[in-house]
């Protein structure tokens, strides 16, 4: 497996995941980091917005313990710097609908250095090996 397909797997496999919900009504019971990630993210609801800031498209794993998650797009700047900032997600998840548009499902957050938390929410670690074949990261 290549160091990119790998980078891929790793996007899928992070446990901080914000979920982007489009129903009003749930958005409303989210917590305040939710709503806040919501707010400055949303500018991916577009694909364009998301390959104009240099996220591009990567290929997901599955396998017999799990299914493929949604088409995932990776900006390699953000997830090699290992910082965590809420606007600057190190991928962004689209799930494809009937008519050929994406939408936006998710935003992930990625580093190798821990423990890691954003606005105090603490990261999951994710151990090596791994299906990856990535060291750990959060």
């Amino acid at each position: 497996m290549t160091n990119h397909n790998l980078t891929g797997c790793l996007v899928g496999a992070t446990a901080a995941i914000i979920m982007m919900m489009a129903d009003a009504a749930t958005a409303e019971a989210v917590n305040p980091l939710a709503e806040k990630v919501r707010a400055l993210d949303s500018r991916f609801e577009d694909v364009a917005a998301a390959k104009a800031e240099g996220y591009a498209p990567i290929p997901c794993a599955s396998g017999l313990t799990g299914g493929a998650m949604g088409i995932h797009y990776v900006n390699a700047a953000y997830l090699k710097d290992d910082a965590v900032d809420v606007a600057k997600p190190e991928a962004v998840m689209y799930e494809p609908m009937a008519d050929g548009t994406l939408k936006l499902i998710a935003v992930e957050y990625i580093t190798a250095k821990g423990p890691a938390s954003l606005e105090g929410h603490l990261f999951n670690f994710n151990t090596a090996p791994n299906r990856y074949g990535l060291g750990p990261f959060y």
